[in-house]
């Protein structure tokens, strides 16, 4: 079992100077790292309006939940706001596979005296509520029933969560924080990306304080973040080149919202296909094997003519010598 972190924040940082923000905010954090908090990455581009959500729920315990396309970043901007605070971070992914078992805990065999007994070990859940933690739930919206109302008293900022196990009612640590990422923002998924997401119950939704979109972002900011990521792309051809990637990522997410393909194009798979470039030193080949060989095949030509009108010429079936 994992012991107890006997900590507090214990400073107060600047929003603008931490984050870039034009702001006079100023959020709580600790002035030590701990093995739980996140490690920082100095190339991080944060949005702005996302920020401001996520530092308002580590300031003023407020439950903010994220939602948006996959690939944007949902989680990643809440570990690195975590990461620049200090703050202890747990992320769990609520895939159909996890029940409320899981969160909460079970018996388990253990030897004591030379003996072996039964004891209730303490799941996830319990372990954050009681300490200085980020806990996030990722993929919110896949998550299971029965998981689905353990979360109702959890969202509440005062409410103790029961242990029915134990017999006790567990009170939340004074620096708990609750997080959450999902794609679609309870209502289901009306566009078929998303399989396997659930409708929230909506009494359970009005539990979260603040809520949030992160959506695809413009060129100039998704080059930025691209560039960030592959230094050596950073020239006027480099800029050329991922100008162009991002444009052709931009007509499949259009085509995408238009219905006219199935398949959409993430900032995660540009930052995916730039680096994949990097390494073929082609860049039809790179797209090829980073995102047009997950596509349908009926759909493949217009993907490919995306490719065409902002490259100014057709795929080619590369040949490719890796240096390795």
């Amino acid at each position: 079992m994992i012991s107890n972190l006997n900590i507090q924040p214990d400073i107060r940082l600047s929003v603008k100077q931490s984050f870039g923000i034009e702001t006079d905010m100023e959020v709580s954090a600790f002035s030590k790292k701990n093995d739980f908090v996140p490690e920082i990455d100095k190339d991080y581009k944060f949005d702005r309006d996302t920020t401001l959500a996520i530092l308002s729920g580590f300031n003023f315990n407020k439950r903010v939940i994220i939602h948006g396309y996959h690939g944007t970043g949902k989680s990643t901007h809440i570990t690195q706001v975590a990461a620049r605070l200090n703050w202890p971070c747990m992320r769990v992914n609520l895939d159909s596979h996890i029940s409320r078992i899981d969160l909460i805990g079970k018996d388990a065999i253990i030897v004591k005296d030379g003996k072996q007994i039964t004891e209730f070990q303490e799941g996830v859940l319990p372990w954050s509520i009681q300490n200085p933690v980020a806990l996030i739930f990722d993929e919110y919206d896949a998550m299971r029933p029965d998981v689905a109302f353990l979360m109702t008293k959890v969202l509440e900022a005062e409410g103790g969560l029961t242990l029915l196990e134990k017999n006790k009612v567990i009170k939340p640590n004074e620096y708990f924080r609750l997080f959450a990422t999902a794609n679609t923002i309870g209502l289901g998924d009306t566009t078929g990306l998303y399989t396997g997401t659930q409708q929230i119950n909506q009494a359970q939704m009005d539990r979260w304080n603040i809520v949030t979109t992160l959506n695809y972002l413009s060129l100039d900011k998704e080059m930025e973040i691209i560039l960030s990521k592959n230094k050596n792309l950073n020239s006027p051809k480099g800029k050329e080149t991922v100008s162009n990637m991002i444009k052709v990522a931009s007509l499949t997410r259009k085509g995408f919202i238009s219905g006219d393909i199935s398949t959409v194009m993430s900032p995660r798979t540009v930052l995916h296909w730039a680096e994949n470039f990097e390494i073929f030193k082609d860049i039809g080949y790179a797209f090829r094997v980073t995102f047009l060989n997950k596509c349908d095949e009926t759909e493949k030509n217009a993907i490919s003519e995306y490719y065409q009108r902002c490259f100014g010429e057709d795929l080619p079936e590369s040949m490719v010598n890796i240096q390795m």
